[in-house]
This record gives structure tokens, sequence and C-alpha cells, in this order.
């Protein structure tokens, strides 16, 4: 089901603000999908959602192969009979102001601050499509 992007369900919203672990599909060069269990932070008024990761990931080597435009990619999270999947186009984002906001995001969401990486970079999907069952 396809959810309006401009105009979200409080209850997608509130669905995406639960503590859930999600999943990141990008896709390797050979063209097959690569999926990883990650923790997502969803900004519906940016239309941004936000994985922080270790820059040397499979994942990160996967959108940055894609070129200076982002790789398409999908995050997704299940819940009991609810799911939700943001499609969009990823980046890889490496400021530190940019990375330290997706953190502090990550432990509202989560409960918890991930410990210290120095070697951590921001995914940022800007979403381009809202699907789900909520």
């Amino acid at each position: 089901m396809a959810h309006d992007l401009r105009n979200l369900d409080p209850a997608y919203i509130e669905f995406w603000r639960e503590r859930h672990i999600c999943t990141l599909t990008t896709t390797r060069p050979d063209g097959s999908p690569h999926l990883v269990p990650v923790g997502v932070t969803f900004d519906p008024e940016a239309g941004i959602a936000r994985v922080i990761t270790n820059k040397n990931s499979r994942k990160i080597a996967n959108i940055l192969a894609a070129g200076p435009d982002g790789a398409r990619v999908a995050v997704c999270q299940i819940g009991e009979r609810k799911w939700a999947t943001l499609e969009g186009r990823a980046v890889v984002r490496t400021e530190a102001e940019a990375i330290a906001d997706a953190v502090n995001r990550y432990a509202e969401r989560y409960g918890r601050m991930p410990a210290p990486n120095p070697d951590r970079v921001l995914v940022e999907i800007t979403v381009t499509k809202a699907l789900g069952l909520v």
C-alpha cells in the first residue's frame, strides 16, 4: 500500500518512531541485492531517512559505486502485523555535524547512544516512496 509523502498518516509516522530493527537493501555491482539489519531514523518533515554505519561496510561500497547521484535503496521494518518501507536515493555523508545529528536521532529512537566509532559515516536517504500497512 502506497502512502502520500506529503500527507503521511500519523500512525505511519509513529510506527517509524517505535523501536524496530530495520533492513537496508542496496545493490551490489553485479546487480544482486545486499540486505542487512540496521537502525533507521526517519524525519518525515524533511523526507530523509538516516542510517549510521562503518565507512568500510559493503553497503557503503555499494552506495559509492552508484556514483555521485547516489544509489537507489530501500529501508524496511516489521512489527507484529505492521510493516513499512521507505524507498529513495542514498548518499554517503562524512561531515561531523551531520553524523553527530544522526547519532543523536538514533539514540532517541533506540534508547541508547551508540559506541564511539571514528570510522562512522552517515547514509542519508532522500525518500521518494513510502509503502506499508500500519
